[in-house]
């Protein structure tokens, strides 16, 4: 039952109640490929929901079709790490008509870059031939998984278990069922421990505030809290999601989380749960992660094979259940609130605040969310102690932090490094700017953040040290552009971005982003902004960040106005 009488909370009296249609949706196009007319109308009968709810669901979510794919679509990325690796083939041109082009936003495979999708396939832009070939024969194998990596991550406890997802080339699938099973009679040890009783929810909580675990998908805030904040709250029902919708531009490191640790990522969301209260909990992941999602679907089968989820979880008195929501397309769910619309079946915009999801969430009720990465750094934590964690940063830093590497890099890919690791150093496990390129610029935490110079290398990568070089942490992508580079064109493709993934709920982030736009490529075409280009440019920043509803308007053009500072300072 959602709870009345919360402040903030008015302007939702309008939205229908009820179960979320996205799901029932999502399995009609799994079904059949698309959305035809007499299929919503059937949907609208057979639920009682009026067919223009229905309506403005599809219309709202790009990856809903209301027309009969091809029998190849063939998706490429236009965002900025796949625009920095050079132009691609004229596509359509290519292939003619029976194959569907689209430019769409990051697919979240910057490290194969150029990026593209042959019917949902993910592949680079090299393999297109080969992959169109076998689609038009109907021979296009399922997407395999290939784990980075042999060995943990420092960020994990556990011994390793082999992965046989899928091995590069094989065209196997493999079986991720096996490894799961075997991994969970090893691991899950902190959650085994509230289980049994020998640990307690509130040790957790304090360890984690001890910790100075921060959330990792962008906004910093202290974990320990939100928890302690969550668990406070009254009533018997509480919910708790992992938000493994990454979508920014130069961003990927949580998918790679989710290949290679999702015992991590699972028992740190169970963990939680135990901790706040609640008895239901989801992974809401985006859609291009389908490799990814039957990773934790092996895992979730393990887990419940095993007792661990169900209803008096060995025999602790404790309910657990988990479940994965895949998105149906859209940068902005990535902001918690827009995710929770999704999932209770609106539109994906994002709330007024406060009232915040830890009070007022997922069906009214207090809602724990945090990232992949936070999530996944919880079990060490716990097992080995907030000292242990403190110990791990760098100077004033704490703990490992997750970077997605690209751009102009020689090994572009995701590294787990100590927390106030230094902007160069990072490249340098990277190695170093491609074929021994200068460094023009780099964003340090994804699409969101402002551009820093090479005279920023020694910037150590936190929340607090970027922020007071004019940047920011953000998602914990690190993008690195060679000189020669035309950074206004970068920047302004960062913009196109924001402005195609505006929700439009606002304003001015609606107009804002598109009258920007605007005035970016007419200058860009004739040669490059003027003084009186530049200060309109100033002011549209300025009421972006100070008037949208949500971060995406807020720093849409901070990239932009921080190439303008790069430029006028050199």
């Amino acid at each position: 039952m959602v709870r009345d009488k919360v402040a903030g909370v008015e302007a939702r009296a309008g939205k229908f109640p009820g179960p979320s249609l996205i799901p029932e949706l999502s399995a009609i196009q799994a079904r059949l490929g698309w959305l035809p007319r007499e299929e919503l109308v059937a949907l609208s009968r057979r639920l009682h929901r009026p067919l223009y709810e229905i309506e403005g669901l599809v219309s709202f979510y790009p990856h809903f079709r209301t027309a009969a794919p091809p029998k190849v679509a063939l998706h490429a990325c236009h965002d900025l790490t796949c625009w920095l690796a050079g132009s691609a083939p004229r596509w359509a041109e290519r292939y003619g008509p029976d194959v569907e082009v689209r430019e769409v936003s990051c697919l979240g495979r910057c490290d194969m870059a150029p990026a593209i999708a042959v019917n949902e396939h993910p592949a680079r832009a090299a393999d297109a031939d080969a992959l169109v070939t076998a689609a038009q024969e109907g021979a296009l194998a399922a997407p395999l998984l290939t784990p980075s990596r042999l060995t943990p991550y420092p960020n994990d406890p556990y011994p390793p278990v082999p992965h046989s997802v899928g091995v590069a080339g094989s065209g196997e699938p493999g079986n991720p069922a096996e490894p799961a099973e075997r991994g969970v009679r090893e691991r899950y040890r902190v959650l085994r421990a509230l289980l049994d009783g020998s640990r307690q929810p509130a040790e957790v909580i304090s360890a984690l505030t001890e910790s100075g675990l921060r959330g990792m998908g962008g906004a910093g805030f202290p974990t320990g809290k939100k928890w302690q904040l969550v668990a406070a709250q009254p009533g018997p029902v509480k919910y708790a999601i992992c938000n493994a919708d990454e979508s920014e531009p130069g961003t990927f490191k949580d998918r790679q989380i989710l290949a290679d640790q999702p015992h991590l990522v699972l028992e740190g969301l169970l963990v939680g749960m135990l901790c706040v209260g609640a008895e239901q909990g989801w992974v809401f992941i985006r859609h291009e992660y389908g490799p990814e999602e039957q990773v934790l679907r092996a895992e979730i089968n393990a887990l419940r094979t095993a007792g661990l989820l169900g209803t008096d979880v060995l025999g602790s008195g404790h309910t657990l259940q988990l479940d994965i929501f895949t998105s149906p397309g859209g940068y902005i769910l990535g902001e918690e609130s827009a995710l929770i619309e999704c999932m209770e079946g609106h539109r994906g915009e994002p709330r007024n605040k406060p009232p915040f999801p830890g009070v007022f969430g997922l069906h009214g009720q207090p809602t724990l969310m945090n990232s992949v990465e936070t999530f996944a750094d919880v079990p060490v934590i716990i097992q080995r102690g907030a000292q242990w964690w403190i110990d791990a940063g760098l100077g004033e830093s704490v703990g490992w932090k997750f970077f997605a590497v690209s751009g102009h890099v020689a090994n572009p890919g995701v590294y787990c490094v100590p927390m106030g690791t230094t902007i160069g150093d990072l490249l340098a496990e990277a190695g170093g700017m491609a074929e021994g390129a200068a460094l023009a610029a780099v964003q340090p935490g994804g699409a969101s953040s402002n551009f820093l110079g090479p005279d920023q290398l020694d910037v150590p990568l936190d929340f607090g040290t970027l922020a007071a070089e004019g940047s920011m942490l953000g998602s914990g992508a690190l993008v690195a552009i060679a000189q020669g580079t035309d950074l206004l064109a970068a920047a302004t493709n960062v913009l196109r971005f924001f402005r195609d993934e505006s929700c439009g709920k606002c304003v001015p982030c609606r107009v804002g982003s598109t009258k920007a736009h605007l005035l970016l490529t007419t200058a860009l075409e004739g040669g490059g902004l003027d003084d009186t280009g530049t200060a309109q440019l100033a002011e549209l920043e300025y009421a972006m960040r100070k008037t949208s509803i949500c971060g995406l308007g807020q720093v849409a053009l901070g990239p932009v106005a921080s190439v303008l500072r790069l430029s006028s300072s050199s």
